[in-house]
């Protein structure tokens, strides 16, 4: 079976070319295509499976997207796992009190 390769339209190419986060210079050019074009195929792959996979339950596209393409951790959750990652050592001034205040301040925040 034949596959047709991924390619990027030319629209989308004059795109990249043009954008304003193009860096200067041949080889930065270089790199900053080719990084949007690795991007554009793994976005094209994507979106062929998520057409496929409600085929197959219990996943669906959905599924498929966030695990593929996570969200970065929020500040929020940086922040907190920065906290539990704290020595607790009261001869270093570090108290366990006020790590938990802290805590809780960051889990009531909204993502």
């Amino acid at each position: 079976m034949k596959t047709n390769p991924i390619t990027p339209p030319r629209e989308l190419v004059r795109e990249w070319y043009g954008s304003e986060d193009c860096p200067d210079g041949a080889n930065a050019l270089a790199n900053y295509l080719c990084t949007q074009a690795a991007q554009w195929g793994a976005d094209q792959e994507l979106e062929a499976c998520c057409k496929w996979l409600p085929k197959l339950p219990p996943w669906s596209a959905d599924d498929l997207r966030r695990h593929r393409r996570p969200k970065p951790p929020s500040l929020k959750e940086r922040a907190l796992k920065e906290l539990r990652q704290l020595p607790i050592d009261p001869e270093l001034g570090v108290c366990a009190s006020a790590l938990d205040t802290i805590r809780r301040a960051l889990e009531a925040l909204d993502d």
